[in-house]
């Protein structure tokens, strides 16, 4: 059974391997509130991952570390697996799904796995994980149900409560299980009073719907940008641990996620991923109750796909109002740009693009559409510059292509 003695072992095997991440102070996550970073994101191999793996595979017998090693994972896992393998002199074959970014594929190939794609999301790649163990017999490393990984993963917080022994709540992100069952599993076993929390993408949050139900609960599909938390079925023994110790979990949408790591890449020169930004995105958006109290937010990972970035950051300037678009309808005569734009400059935003479209079929021969998309301070500035337009006699329209 876990138990705290195994977490503090895991502790003097993991000296090693991987790092004591700093806990970094943020007074702007969360107005007026003491919230810190756990950053796990500038952890060995970019995630706290490595830390279960590494623990696991150190526990092993020389007859099965002699028959190699598999694994399944959305990436992160698999790259703590690949160098604990490595370090070990192990062979070591990984199933990640094909929809994984390709950073993360390649940085595990580069760790001198064998990679297998397998299309789907995490649970096809650990199906067929599973097939491959039974015709190899291979050592099978489960990402989150498996007491030595979740050990490894309570590392953390053993690491926090050093840090910071006055701490009154943590906040988690939750895909499997893993990291989360390991972190309360320590805490309440230390400090009892602690508030644990668990966060969990809205588009992925079987442990949330199993947590709600106090039954474990497989979801049909799971859609989240946040790929390391895409998970359709929690493991047992983290849903019994998270029954047990968790204090609450929460969900958070997509644009919140992708409105923390923008917060996070600006106010903190902070890179996460998607999975990582969970905790502080639950902090920013209100979604529990930590007003007043000294928070720490895991940042679990900081592996986000390059190609995705652009998209993310503009979502995330979107979500905060950063980045407003707006159509007006007007008649089609000379001057009626240069008014509108000296209002908009008038209120201190600025104009970034400018589309001109004749008006549609329901509306008057002389009449047009310009579109503006503007950087604006947040979504009440933009109702602001809205006002002033209509108090000009200029008409906002919606829903327009």
């Amino acid at each position: 059974m876990l138990n705290i003695e195994k977490i503090y072992d895991a502790s003097i095997v993991l000296k090693e391997a991987a790092r004591k991440t700093d806990l970094i102070l943020s007074k702007t996550i969360l107005e007026g509130n003491e919230i810190y970073l756990k950053s796990e994101n500038l952890q060995v191999t970019g995630s706290f991952k490595l830390r279960g793996a590494y623990y696991k595979i150190s526990k092993l017998t020389d007859e099965q570390k002699s028959k190699g090693i598999i694994a399944c994972s959305a990436g992160n896992h698999a790259q703590g697996v690949a160098l604990a393998a490595q370090k070990n002199s192990i062979k070591a074959t990984i199933f990640i799904p094909a929809t994984a970014p390709i950073s993360k594929v390649e940085a595990t190939r580069k760790y001198g796995a064998d990679i297998k794609l397998i299309d789907g999301v995490y649970d096809d790649a650990y199906n067929a994980a599973c097939e491959f163990q039974k015709e190899t017999q291979a050592e099978f490393i489960h990402p989150f149900n498996d007491e030595d990984v979740i050990a490894g993963q309570g590392t953390i917080g053993l690491e926090i409560l050093e840090q910071l022994p006055e701490l009154d709540a943590v906040i988690v992100p939750i895909g499997g299980g893993g990291l989360i069952a390991g972190i309360a599993f320590a805490i309440k076993q230390l400090k009892p009073a602690c508030k644990v929390y668990g966060v969990q993408a809205q588009g992925a949050g079987s442990m949330y719907q199993s947590f709600v139900n106090k039954k474990i609960l497989e979801l049909p599909i799971v859609h989240t940008f946040a790929d390391g938390t895409a998970v359709k079925r929690p493991g047992e023994l983290t849903f019994d641990i998270c029954m047990n110790y968790v204090d609450d979990i929460v969900t958070v949408t997509d644009d919140e996620i992708a409105s923390a790591i923008l917060t996070l890449m600006e106010r903190q020169k902070l890179v996460a991923e998607g999975a990582g930004a969970l905790s502080v995105a639950a902090a920013m958006f209100n979604k529990l109750p930590i007003q007043g109290k000294k928070t720490v937010c895991i940042v679990s990972g900081g592996n986000i796909d390059v190609n995705i970035l652009s998209r993310v950051i503009n979502r995330g300037l979107l979500k905060t109002g950063r980045l407003s678009h707006l159509t007006i309808e007007l008649l089609d005569k000379p001057g009626q740009l240069k008014e509108v734009s000296s209002i908009i400059a008038e209120y201190g935003a600025n104009v970034i693009r400018v589309r001109h479209n004749q008006g549609g079929e329901n509306t008057d021969i002389n009449d047009c559409f310009l579109k503006i998309s503007m950087e604006t301070k947040n979504a009440n500035h933009f109702e602001q510059i809205q006002k002033a337009l209509t108090a000009k006699g200029y008409r906002i329209a919606s829903n327009v292509q």
